[in-house]
């Protein structure tokens, strides 16, 4: 009981539904890469900005960056907005 009702405080404020977002980013993963969307990125054309993302082959690593984690290029999340 001590860690269940901090739980459910947190999982019922995690549901709420966000009615204006920031942004909108649009993850989806394939097999060996990563394609990320802005879906809302520029609001003046119905274009959204689009790229891959791939994980850097274990030759290309320096020293002190993570195998699993380093990718070519990054998403970038907006800090202390909704999204």
């Amino acid at each position: 009981m001590f860690i269940a009702i901090p739980s459910f405080a947190l999982l019922y404020s995690m549901d709420e539904v966000v009615v204006d977002p920031a942004i909108t980013i649009k993850a989806i993963g394939h097999q060996w890469y990563q394609t990320y969307e802005y879906s809302d990125y520029n609001s003046s054309d119905e274009q959204s900005l689009t790229f891959d993302s791939y994980t850097i082959p274990e030759d290309d690593l320096e020293l002190g960056q993570s195998r699993l984690l380093e990718v070519d290029n990054r998403v970038v999340v907006p800090a202390k907005s909704r999204v």
